[in-house]
């Protein structure tokens, strides 16, 4: 695989708008060679007997079941609104249309 070079990088910095200096373009062009070989070595990983998955463990439910527990009643909820209304709490109107 060929390495990225420092005049690829600076073109790659144009077209996007960066303002990369000299020792900027080194690095990068060090890194984004890495990071093209770590990728190529994926590429090369997968095979075609290996089904494609989207997960790599099996996904369990997480869910606990429902339960009856005590909470607060309607009242005790709304005490510190500063409007309710039908037991509900009561807020501005956002939308100009009926519901």
């Amino acid at each position: 695989m060929t390495a990225i070079t420092r005049d690829e990088v600076a073109h790659l910095a144009r077209l996007s708008r960066l303002a990369l200096g000299e020792d900027e373009l080194d690095h990068f062009a060090a890194q984004l060679d890495q990071i093209i070989s770590a990728v190529a070595r994926v590429q090369e990983v997968a095979a075609q007997d290996i089904p494609p998955t989207s997960h790599a463990l099996p996904l369990t439910n997480v869910y606990r079941a429902d339960e009856v527990r005590p909470s607060l009643t309607p009242e005790q909820a709304l005490a510190g609104a500063p409007a309710a209304e039908e037991q509900r709490f009561r807020v501005p109107r956002i939308l100009d249309e009926e519901a």
